[in-house]
């Protein structure tokens, strides 16, 4: 058996990332919902803890291991109590390097538990060894991912660790996001980016790259009403965005897509690649607007899922909550081909 483990697996970004490169892994996944979403995907998943999952019974079997813990104690859109935490987690990862296991009890000493989660990669890459590992988080806990990289050299790893913007790669969405990638077989070295804002020209070294995708790019016209009189309650018709009324009306391009409920929220027009998609407790405030900052309505889930880089037709399990919160901590699918795909030798070779 040579697997790919996916910890903290969630819905399946990185599984998608892997399907379309050919490959499949087996993910360790806690939450009921996420799991029934990860089934119904066809993805192979085993309901566990990932903290408290034995690595023994897995030695010899793995050969590669990816993951993106969780990100709420790190996340700008939580109260960040992991950054408080960051002292307790470097001290738990040169334990873990010098063969002391201390999780327990730093973790009674963290002021949110979950942030020790993004030091459980290690321990399984220390225990398993396997040949290649492709880690992601939100930004903030890039230096936890340059000291686990660091130790990962010191046993045989060539390691890189920095920000992607998964515009970059083909996403609709300006969603930066912190990467580590080690290789025992190959230096580990970032993907080459397939987008560019603006674009870039051809020259002498190659063709040139397209510029980011749009939400209108991938979504067309939000579905939805326009009205020919614009604010006006009475006369004038009323036309689906999805058919041909831009012919007749330009405003449905002239949405917004408003990502939280402050006076200072990010707002990015249609033709425009979304801003990073933050649910957690505030789908709410994930809203499209018009050019005046009239509400239209909320942001739809298969139009997040889409924004996301996932399949229109994706099976979301459980309330529409929890559906949003997948989406939104989900490794957007396209980014995850990309650093795979640079990285896997078995991708590599299917994508000859």
């Amino acid at each position: 058996m040579n697997a790919v483990l996916d910890l903290f697996a969630g819905p399946g970004g990185w599984s998608e990332g892997l399907r379309l490169l050919g490959l499949r892994d087996v993910g360790i996944e806690i939450d009921p919902a996420v799991c029934s979403t990860r089934r119904t995907a066809g993805h192979t998943t085993i309901r566990a803890n990932v903290a408290a999952y034995p690595t023994r019974p897995l030695r010899g079997k793995v050969t590669g291991q990816i993951g993106s813990p969780p990100c709420q104690p790190y996340s700008a859109a939580g109260l960040r109590a992991g950054n408080t935490d960051l002292p307790l987690c470097h001290q738990a990862l040169d334990d873990l390097a010098r063969g002391n296991d201390t999780r327990a009890a730093i973790r009674e000493a963290c002021s949110d538990p979950r942030s020790l989660l993004v030091v459980e990669p290690l321990r399984y890459a220390l225990d398993l060894r396997p040949e290649w590992i492709a880690l992601e988080e939100v930004p903030a806990v890039l230096p936890l991912f340059e000291h686990t990289a660091r130790l990962l050299a010191n046993t045989g790893y060539s390691t890189w660790t920095g920000t992607l913007n998964a515009a970059d790669f083909g996403l609709a969405q300006t969603r930066r996001r912190a990467f580590l990638m080690a290789s025992r077989t190959r230096p580990a070295l970032p993907p080459e980016p397939t987008h560019a804002k603006g674009g870039t020209l051809a020259d002498l070294f190659g063709d040139g790259l397209p510029p980011w995708r749009t939400m209108l790019d991938v979504l067309g016209c939000p579905p939805g009403t326009v009205h020919t009189r614009g604010n006006h309650t009475t006369g004038g018709s009323r036309f689906p965005t999805t058919g041909p009324s831009w012919a007749i009306t330009g405003r449905a391009r002239s949405w917004l897509l408003k990502v939280g409920n402050r006076s200072f929220a990010t707002r990015r027009r249609i033709d425009q690649p979304a801003p990073t998609l933050l649910f957690g407790n505030a789908r709410k405030d994930v809203t499209w607007i018009d050019v005046d900052g009239t509400p239209v309505r909320r942001l739809d889930v298969t139009e997040a899922a889409i924004l996301q880089g996932f399949p229109a037709d994706y099976p979301w399990a459980g309330s529409r909550t929890k559906q949003f919160q997948q989406i939104g901590n989900a490794v957007p699918p396209p980014l995850a081909t990309a650093v795979l795909g640079a990285l896997v030798p078995a991708a590599l070779e299917v994508g000859a």
